[in-house]
């Protein structure tokens, strides 16, 4: 039995401007459909059923536009921001009482067409409290910025870069509750430090994905996506 999945939506998008002053990213339009719509329809096809958008800018708009998910045999979700935001992290851990013991964390703008049950599985294998999904990029695009041995991340660090990083955060992440529960709840608190706390006393565990990822962050991911889905459903 899969995870729940939680997504996080609650951006401001402010690269998908003017678009995104009118609708939260997931709702973009890609080929005819909101983007959230291929994401639900991507973790579904991999035994996904439970899923929770973490929705905050203009998040009314998106259970508006998802329903319960019953048409896409999922059951959605939502949680939104407080008043104030608390960073990816934070949006995490308000959700807690929605995600269960563990769970996957996706962000709202990747499409990750990976082994899910397979990153599951290496999760409850590894005995770590967090594990970070991670692609073999050698700076193509962005910039690489793990050191990953083939079995481990030995280092993640987005500002201090070395020669030996050739690896980049896939965007798939798979946690138990109880890392978040440890952070206090009205700090703001970004994943990226949830990440590092957990590398620093080495309860973090890697799983190397053969495939690249796919986003919607920027217009030219946008457009790359569109491209890659065109393709798949010729």
């Amino acid at each position: 039995m899969s995870l729940t999945v939680a997504i996080l939506a609650g951006g401001l998008a402010t690269r998908l401007r003017p678009v995104t002053e009118r609708i939260p990213k997931c709702l973009v339009d890609v080929d005819g459909r909101p983007f959230a719509v291929h994401q639900i329809e991507l973790l579904r096809r991999h035994g996904v059923t439970e899923i929770v958008f973490l929705v905050g800018h203009l998040g009314e708009l998106v259970p508006r536009a998802l329903g319960d998910g019953s048409q896409w045999g999922v059951r959605l979700r939502y949680r939104f921001d407080g008043p104030r935001p608390l960073g990816t992290g934070g949006a995490i851990r308000q959700a807690l009482p929605e995600l269960g013991e563990a769970f996957f964390v996706l962000y709202g703008d990747s499409y990750l067409e990976c082994d899910y049950p397979a990153i599951q599985q290496a999760f409850a294998a590894s005995g770590k409290a967090g594990l970070m999904t991670v692609y073999r990029n050698e700076d193509r695009g962005d910039r690489s910025n793990i050191l990953f041995d083939g079995d481990q991340i030995v280092a993640y660090d987005k500002q201090r870069r070395t020669p030996g990083m050739k690896h980049i955060d896939y965007g798939l992440g798979v946690f138990r509750a109880s890392v978040f529960a440890g952070y206090a709840g009205d700090e703001a608190l970004d994943l990226v430090t949830v990440y590092q706390d957990l590398l620093a006393r080495n309860d973090l565990a890697g799983f190397e994905v053969p495939t690249r990822f796919h986003e919607i962050g920027s217009p030219a991911g946008l457009e790359e996506l569109r491209a890659y889905l065109a393709g798949e459903a010729r």
